[in-house]
């Protein structure tokens, strides 16, 4: 019986998924059909000859009825024949695990850091609680949180590349250092990504600070919280060992959204810092009506903050099985 209870809200949660994923692909359909001009030409590039032109209108039932062209959708999509891209004239599934790489990393790389500079600074404001120092601290998060990436962006180019000249104001290396040590290489690599990481960071590290002071103050009135402290367990070990870990729970949830963000690409951080990613990619295929390259990149976009709120879920049931009770009503 405990077994089905545990199997249950996680065959929903992947069922739920499964069919957010449906309308995403179906939503994709309708766009493109809406969009100005001839459906059928959007995912045809002139550049094609009448040959190829031919094979890709097969390929995609473009000279059927609707219902078999969504059909055929459908199916590339799931079988990820997206088509090919016009500017890089290769298929879209290898332009897009060209780029992913490195959007992995940038994201990841992004997403480490304003979670633990968020719970880091939460701590301290906390330690201080109605101090100067809390104060400071909760009105500079709201300000950083006001404040557009591109202006950040920006901002640090011209102190940090242009002004003091220490970092690197675009792309991701140094011409000639891949004939240099892994070190070296590896040292150039870091240099280039800091400004940018950081960008991207500070649009989500003042939220990750909000979600964690207001846990912290919220955990801290609760009869656990009051029942520690009057057996005389330190602050210290109260902090650590239960108001961190109870705090957790509603943050995972936003956690795996922003993840699955950043997975898709910052599209304003990429193209100031003209890094080889996928926001980047999606806004040249934009501005290069490459239709194939867009749907691939928005269904890219969609699979990866689906697959990643999945994730976020499965973690939160894990650490509290009460929520098996909720999904269940």
């Amino acid at each position: 019986m405990k077994r089905s209870l545990s199997i249950l809200p996680l065959a929903k949660r992947i069922t739920t998924s499964a069919f957010v994923l449906f309308l995403t692909v179906s939503f994709l359909f309708v766009l493109v059909r809406i969009a100005p001009g001839d459906p059928s030409q959007k995912f045809i590039s002139p550049k094609l000859s009448p040959k190829l032109v031919e094979k890709v209108k097969t390929s995609f039932q473009l000279d059927k009825q609707i219902h078999v062209q969504y059909l055929s959708f459908v199916k590339n999509a799931a079988t990820g024949n997206l088509g090919v891209s016009y500017a890089f004239h290769r298929p879209v599934v290898e332009v897009i695990f060209d780029v992913l790489p490195f959007t992995i990393l940038f994201a990841v790389s992004a997403f480490a850091l304003q979670l633990i500079a968020g719970l880091l600074l939460a701590v301290f404001a906390f330690h201080h609680n109605q101090k100067i120092w809390d104060k400071l601290l909760s009105r500079g998060s709201m300000f950083l949180y006001a404040v557009p990436s591109f202006v950040s962006g920006l901002l640090f180019i011209y102190v940090f590349s242009v002004q003091l000249k220490i970092f690197p104001s675009s792309g991701i290396k140094t011409v000639g250092t891949l004939e240099s040590s892994f070190f070296l290489l590896l040292v150039d690599y870091t240099k280039h990504l800091f400004l940018p990481v950081l960008v991207l960071s500070l649009t989500g590290l003042p939220v990750y600070f909000k979600y964690f002071r207001e846990n912290f103050e919220e955990n801290q009135k609760k009869l656990f919280t009051l029942y520690l402290r009057a057996n005389g367990v330190s602050e210290r070990k109260i902090l650590l060992s239960h108001l961190i870990p109870n705090s957790l729970n509603s943050i995972i949830a936003y956690a795996g959204v922003d993840l699955g963000i950043l997975f898709s690409g910052a599209l304003i951080t990429e193209v100031i810092f003209s890094l080889p990613g996928m926001g980047r990619l999606t806004i040249n295929a934009i501005l290069g009506h490459d239709y194939p390259l867009i749907v691939g990149c928005t269904l890219t976009a969609g699979i990866l903050i689906i697959f990643t709120s999945l994730l976020a879920d499965l973690i939160r049931l894990n650490i509290d099985k009460r929520l098996i009770k909720g999904l269940l009503n």
